[in-house]
């Protein structure tokens, strides 16, 4: 079925054709209810007939749909024309791999970026159980921008062991396939054997081949001649192909096209791993900088923004003054060659009397910006001076009396003015940098109120933000940051034990899926997709692609390193994990919250004296900061020094009886040889779950820990399965202890499903 200009789909409406194939047309079209511009997929009429295509079609839907990946074009929708069905899909500016290469090999430092992000597309889908079975150039975009997305799962399968037609070369030559196809598949794909997630990985290593050296890795003139390159002969070294090729890029090559599955890359994240440890050998983005290179160019690139004074009557406008701060970090912190002072660091000198230049030795600066917002009724004034750390003198200042309207041309304004008087090497276009999220000035304060109460991480406070966030969407529905928050927010609910999952895992879906849609380009919003894959998915590994992009969108964004280092500490790359943490620190040293993170990673490596100093430290800087509490306390736990302990989760609980804490201090009784009083704790906890309150099962797994309880550790990890409790609130409650428990095959085979370990 052909569509003409106009014709309206439900609310969509055909601008025009973009493309055809076998499986059918595909049109630009307009979403009208949003005004966006959409890709509308029609299956034929012949082929809608057909049951077998028509559950293809089906299934590339819902395949699409449960993966939600930056690199992996994304379904809005699906419905039904006049008996056809057609689904909409992101509308993907750019050309085809295939066009892109015309013959021509690329750079190694392409080959290696366009490598990574394959690899990441396959990790997330083979993370869901998706096999693409068909990657080749023609189904690979890149973007005006120079990203890759990947089309056209409508050929995967799920590998969960459901009976499936395999795509053979046979099949292809049947339906007059084109042997394009063909030549990318694997020596077990041609023979028709059942295929896993290491086809695909050699169908990678086919592609990766033809972006190295313009030529494809197999070819022949008959479907027999090429199934005997597939299946029998090497192909020519690429290096003599492209003498450029970095001899790492050429051993990545050729470990993905062996043709003995066994021997080939098992996981894409193995492969993309490589890419990244060949990238730094060829001379790609240098590592994180060390402490004393920070240090060596503090003076002349680098400055801190302390927040604002409130100087307005009421004192609620305090919340504000923070967001006139927060926005000038954001905003020169996305300027290349400077280094800004995270927000948590900065804010700890809030209501300190200090020399500036004090505060600029601790934050490691060698400028500061120091302002004031007084607002009355409808009127603002901001006031912005830069400081020179080193001598006091005041390098720049100025000021804004505006209108409550002009609050975005405000920042602007000013992010410009900071930019023209830093060094002459730091000029550039300052606008660039400030990211305008809303027009919506009512909205834009609901954002900032919501952020405000989501940094401090309660229960209550929540709520509050949940309540404010959700109050911004009503005033602006493509808030895109907005719904990051909300997103955010839910999520945190989770490793804390606060709600079961039912609770807040379909408002969190729905928030960061529409966040996705609206900016998938902003950080914030990668970073909301990373946490919720982290927090509420059973294949939670496949968050760390977006963890990778938040960090590729804004690399000094100390909060995602944290996060980021505590996934890795899950996938026991202790080495990465640890590594991040301490870049985290560094960007960010002055943050209780930065230094418990760091701490939790530690602990998730058994690396438990370092856990030690880091909730230590983060006491040092807020004596009663919880997860600094908690994480002392349970730090201590593991090393056998169990009245300190004690004494600590006494404090823990005091700031809140929050069942995972409670049940922690059940575990120290057991270990203690204390029946009568970790009893107690059991009988408060059941008394709590009959009352309807939600408690964890990694309650139980915590208590079980400590009795050394075999048969009630399994209940208690099946029960943590069956509810989906966070792999990170088991992993974190019992501690490193819990992994002795793995010499009965029961616990070691839960722990396998919870902590999502596949072979």
């Amino acid at each position: 079925m052909s569509l003409t200009t106009g014709t309206r789909l439900g609310p969509y409406e055909i601008e025009t054709v973009i493309g055809a194939g076998g499986m059918g047309e595909v049109y630009r079209a307009l979403d009208t209810r949003l005004e966006r511009v959409v890709a509308l997929k029609m299956l034929p009429a012949r082929v809608a007939r057909d049951p077998i295509a028509l559950e293809r079609f089906h299934r590339e839907a819902r395949v699409i749909a449960s993966v939600n990946h930056p690199h992996i074009c994304a379904i809005y929708d699906v419905g039904e024309y006049e008996g056809s069905p057609y689904l909409v899909m992101e509308l993907l500016e750019g050309s085809t791999l295939h066009e892109r290469l015309e013959n021509k090999g690329q750079p190694g430092e392409q080959v290696i970026e366009w490598g990574m992000q394959l690899a990441g597309a396959l990790e997330a889908a083979h993370a869901r159980g998706i096999v693409h079975r068909d990657l080749k150039p023609a189904n690979i975009i890149i973007t005006a921008r120079g990203d890759v997305k990947v089309l056209d799962f409508g050929i995967a399968k799920l590998a969960d062991g459901q009976a499936a037609a395999a795509t053979t070369m046979a099949a292809l030559t049947d339906v007059g396939a084109a042997l394009g196809t063909a030549a990318y598949m694997a020596p077990e794909q041609v023979r028709g054997e059942l295929l896993d997630q290491r086809a695909d990985l050699f169908a990678l290593g086919v592609v990766l081949y033809e972006v190295a050296t313009g030529r494809r890795a197999f070819s022949g003139a008959t479907t027999g001649v090429l199934a005997d390159m597939i299946l029998n002969r090497a192909p020519t070294p690429p290096q003599s192909l492209n003498p450029s090729l970095p001899q790492p890029v050429a051993a990545i090559l050729d470990k993905l096209l062996e043709k003995d599955r066994d021997l080939r890359y098992r996981h894409a994240s193995d492969v993309r791993a490589d890419l990244k440890r060949a990238l730094r050998e060829v001379g790609g983005p240098p590592t994180p900088p060390t402490g004393r290179h920070l240090a060596a160019s503090a003076a002349q690139k680098s400055v801190a923004v302390l927040p604002f004074r409130n100087l307005s009557a009421d004192a609620d406008n305090a919340f504000f003054s923070d967001g006139i701060t927060e926005d000038l970090i954001d905003a020169l912190g996305r300027i290349d060659g400077l280094r800004v002072a995270s927000r948590a660091s900065a804010f700890r000198f809030r209501d300190l009397a200090q020399n500036l230049q004090d505060v600029a030795a601790a934050l490691g600066v060698g400028s500061v910006v120091e302002g004031s917002v007084r607002r009355a009724g409808s009127r603002l004034r901001v006031s912005a001076a830069l400081v020179d750390a080193q001598t006091g003198f005041q390098i720049w200042s100025d000021r804004y009396d505006r209108e409550m309207a002009d609050v975005f041309e405000i920042q602007d304004e000013i992010v410009s003015s900071l930019v023209a008087a830093l060094a002459p090497a730091l000029l550039g276009d300052a606008k660039q940098a400030v990211r305008r999220p809303t027009d919506n000035l009512e909205a834009y304060e609901c954002y900032l109120k919501g952020r405000h109460y989501w940094h401090q991480r309660s229960p209550s406070t929540l709520k509050l933000a949940i309540q404010s966030f959700e109050r911004a969407i009503a005033l602006d529905a493509d808030y895109a940051l907005a719904y990051a928050g909300l997103a955010d927010s839910w999520a945190l609910y989770r490793p804390y034990g606060w709600l079961p999952i039912d609770a807040c895992r379909p408002q969190a879906r729905q928030a960061v899926d529409r966040a996705m849609a609206l900016a998938p380009q902003l950080a914030e919003v990668q970073f909301a997709q990373a946490l919720h894959l982290l927090y509420f998915d059973r294949h939670w590994r496949a968050s760390e692609p977006f963890f990778d992009r938040a960090i590729a969108l804004n690399p000094r964004w100390s909060l995602a390193r944290a996060f980021h280092g505590i996934a890795l500490a899950g996938m026991y790359r202790g080495e990465e994990a640890q590594r991040e943490a301490a870049f985290s620190i560094e960007l960010d040293p002055l943050s209780p919250f930065i230094h418990g993170a760091a701490g939790m990673t530690a602990f998730a490596v058994d690396d438990v004296e370092g856990a030690e100093r880091a909730a230590r430290r983060a006491l040092e800087l807020q004596p009663d900061f919880l997860m600094g509490v908690w994480l002392l306390a349970i730090a201590l736990d593991d090393q056998d020094r169990l009245e300190e302990a004690e004494e600590m989760l006494a404090q823990t609980i005091a700031l809140s009886r929050a069942p995972v804490f409670v049940s922690m201090l059940g575990k120290i009784y057991g270990r203690q040889g204390r029946p009568d009083d970790c009893a107690h704790i059991e009988t408060e906890l059941a008394d709590r779950r009959a009352r309807g309150e939600y408690i964890p099962h990694a309650c139980d797994v915590i208590l079980a820990t400590g009795r050394a309880d075999v048969p009630g550790l399994r209940r208690a990890l099946q029960g943590c399965i069956d509810e989906e409790t966070t792999w990170l609130t088991v992993r974190m409650g019992p501690g490193p202890s819990l992994e002795t428990f793995r010499r009965d095959p029961e616990v070691d085979r839960l722990l396998d499903i919870i902590y999502d370990v596949s072979d």
